[in-house]
């Protein structure tokens, strides 16, 4: 079992950058994907980007493809997700998740979530 906690969210305006971290506890955090989705008022929780046990291979929404950078550091028991060049549509709380792959439907372990607000 892993516990994750996001940090790092807050309000930005329009084209500024973003950071969020996820710490997870325990000692097997090198064992999971992790994952970051979101889910805006009114909507339904959408994927992100996702990232695999070694960090090697990471995967991106369409929608935010060459704007987010997913990244882990094992050793920390920590996964990023940097958010450049930020729009108001990325306005959404942002989760945290693990799972045993990097399948949408893998992602069994999520952490509280934490507020991105983008102002125009």
């Amino acid at each position: 079992q892993v516990q994750l906690v996001e940090s790092g969210g807050g309000l930005v305006q329009a084209g500024g950058s973003l950071r969020l971290s996820c710490a997870a506890s325990g000692r097997t955090f090198s064992r999971y994907a992790m994952g970051w989705f979101r889910q805006a008022p009114g909507k339904e929780r959408e994927f992100v980007a996702a990232i695999i046990q070694s960090g090697v291979t990471t995967y991106y929404a369409n929608d935010v493809k060459g704007r987010f950078t997913i990244s882990r550091d094992n050793a920390k028991n920590t996964v990023y997700l940097q958010m450049n060049s930020l729009k108001p549509e990325d306005t959404a709380v942002y989760y945290c998740a693990a799972g045993d792959r990097t399948m949408p439907e893998s992602f069994g372990y999520w952490g509280q979530g934490t507020q991105v607000t983008v102002s125009s």
